[in-house]
């Protein structure tokens, strides 16, 4: 099915309102993206040019700086959402719950939601198997929480033109990847719908970091430039705003900051509400019942 089959076109503008369940203008969801990069494959992302050119592997200052922000990033992250109070969203590939079980466990600590996020980070075009893949995703994370995931974030939000199928066959009930409203939406499959929540491309740190390359504090700036237009928008009907981070990106020394200092900015406003992704789910599916 073509991606425009799944959906109707529906503007914002003139939808039933949607209210949040204690009156809140909107939700806010943070999602902190755990990952396995393979250190025998060429880096797909590289903070260091290889000196001769190429692509070299194995390729070490670029894998140890992916896994700096498992060792000591996430870290520093954690610390930062339990300053402000704000329950996370941890988007993660099935191996890297294996890889990194002191994450997994501090997440779940914490009552963190786990979203599958691909076995490995790798673009579900080029994964051999697809269904494997998520079935393998939802083992690892079942296995560590002792819940299957509800939700699904495709490494580097890409999937086939299967993928929403699959999921629904496999019991997920929401997705990540269509970064196309500010409310959840449903999109057709081959059985029944599944529900898409809102998520970012530009309130990102992989697009701001490395692809645009602003300096750190562009992360606070722009969020708050996000969150005051969805705020004013949100008077009517309710909006949802996703905060996309990476360990290895802001959480870094010099990148932290910045992203704690967003927090404190949206928790400063008693009106909006952090939610995790199935909170937003349950609460869509509850306002939209007659």
């Amino acid at each position: 099915m073509r991606p425009s089959e799944r959906l109707e076109y529906d503007p914002i503008e003139g939808r039933p309102a949607l209210r949040l369940p204690a009156g809140e203008r909107m939700a806010v969801w943070v999602i902190v993206n755990v990952e396995t990069w393979s250190d025998t494959d060429p880096m797909p992302r590289t903070v260091l040019t290889p000196p001769a050119g190429g692509i070299p592997a194995p390729d070490v200052p670029n894998w140890a700086w992916h896994e700096y922000g498992n060792r000591v990033g996430v870290w520093r992250m954690i610390e930062a959402m339990d300053r402000q109070e704000v329950t996370g969203t941890l988007a993660i590939n099935g191996q890297a719950v294996i890889h990194y079980p002191q994450i997994a466990k501090a997440a779940q600590d914490r009552g963190w939601e786990f979203v599958g996020h691909g076995f490995t980070q790798k673009n579900m075009q080029k994964v051999e198997d697809e269904r494997a893949d998520i079935q393998a995703t939802t083992k690892a994370i079942e296995t560590a929480t002792g819940r299957r995931p509800r939700g699904w974030l495709g490494p580097g939000l890409t999937e086939t033109w299967e993928t929403p199928d699959i999921l629904v066959e496999e019991g997920y009930e929401y997705v990540c990847d269509w970064v196309l409203d500010d409310q959840p939406v449903e999109l057709a499959t081959r059985t029944s719908p599944i529900v898409n929540i809102p998520y970012t491309q530009e309130c990102n740190d992989v697009a701001m970091m490395l692809i645009q390359h602003h300096p750190a504090r562009e992360y606070f700036q722009r969020a708050v430039d996000q969150f005051d237009q969805l705020y004013k928008d949100s008077a009517d009907p309710a909006r949802v705003m996703a905060l996309v981070v990476h360990p290895y990106i802001m959480g870094v020394p010099h990148r932290l900051r910045y992203f704690e200092q967003a927090l404190q900015h949206i928790r400063a406003h008693r009106d909006v509400a952090f939610m995790t992704g199935e909170q937003i789910l349950d609460w869509y599916r509850d306002a939209r019942r007659p």
